[in-house]
């Protein structure tokens, strides 16, 4: 079942989204403060320790910034921060819909009962690694577009992309905040094109690739095996997918729709008005900073938005 279609029930128009950070969102010391006072929230943080094979809750909460920023850390360690967070919120994890913002969906997953928490740890583990091995093959990059229609900005990419020279609009953010992606050189011929359309600013960000841009196609293609040969199972209640910014319930259709997200562009503007006109209208961002709750509200200032974590 999709588009929220059964999401339209009696619960006075007040329905709960929970959402879920992506990668960026980490700092030093993230999670201490639930492996210290909460038992389940500890045994979970030893378990990936486990399951990578390293001491990343060393990393996270006493590691640099330089060493959070390693690719094998950066997404695993927001994964657990964030799924962790709701795991730990027991019952108070009443959501009525997720989604995520690319890494975020994973989680998602896991917080609506779709993935266990140990296969989506290794999946995670297993995108990070393979996006990393995607960077290296080909010099790459991104920009935020700040204060530019969506359109345009399609319309400036599509006229310069071409085979070896791509470049596409890769994270809607918010109305008036859209990322491109792709070769370093096409990115930086469409901020100056795109200046001169009229945008505010165009500013290189601090990645080391072309993250869901066609450049990440080896890495989409070697996650794909990982991903189907995963159990997904029914999730308790809808999942809003970055590829079509809709409602999704169907075990098959979401494992379809997570492998087409790595080159695909992350839809978070039209996902969380698609959230909205499903009826949410209360929005919990579970997991490290506040990132998301700052788009939502530059996307509806009617809902409310605050975090956990």
């Amino acid at each position: 079942m999709q588009k929220g279609a059964f999401l339209l029930n009696n619960k006075e128009n007040y329905m709960k989204a929970f959402v879920f950070p992506g990668q960026g969102a980490q700092f030093t010391g993230m999670g201490k403060d639930l492996y210290d006072s909460n038992p389940k929230a500890k045994e979970l943080f030893d378990k990936a320790n486990e399951i990578l094979g390293f001491d990343i809750t060393k990393i996270m909460f006493e590691g640099t910034a330089e060493e959070l920023k390693q690719t094998k850390v950066t997404q695993p360690a927001v994964f657990l921060h964030s799924v962790i967070s709701a795991i730990c919120l027991g019952d108070a994890f009443d959501a009525d819909m997720v989604g995520g913002h690319s890494l975020g969906e994973f989680s998602a997953l896991v917080a609506a009962g779709a993935v266990s928490f140990e296969d989506g740890l290794k999946l995670v583990s297993q995108r990070a690694m393979a996006m990393q091995k995607a960077c290296e093959a080909e010099p790459s990059t991104m920009a935020a577009i700040i204060g530019l229609d969506d359109a345009k900005v399609e319309e400036v990419c599509a006229s310069i992309s071409k085979p070896g020279h791509i470049v596409v609009a890769a994270n809607y953010n918010n109305p008036g905040q859209l990322v491109i992606s792709g070769n370093i050189e096409a990115v930086n011929e469409a901020c100056e094109a795109l200046k001169a359309a009229g945008a505010k600013r165009a500013l290189p960000l601090p990645v080391g690739g072309a993250f869901h841009s066609p450049l990440m196609q080896p890495a989409k293609d070697e996650l794909q095996a990982a991903i189907e040969a995963t159990t997904f199972s029914t999730p308790k209640c809808p999942v809003y997918q970055n590829v079509d910014a809709q409602a999704h319930t169907d075990p098959e259709e979401i494992k379809q729709n997570l492998i087409a997200q790595l080159t695909a562009p992350v839809k978070w503007t039209y996902e969380v008005q698609a959230m909205i006109a499903a009826g949410a209208t209360d929005f919990t961002e579970c997991g490290p900073g506040k990132v998301l709750q700052g788009t939502i509200a530059k996307i509806d200032r009617n809902v409310t938005a605050h975090g956990i974590g």
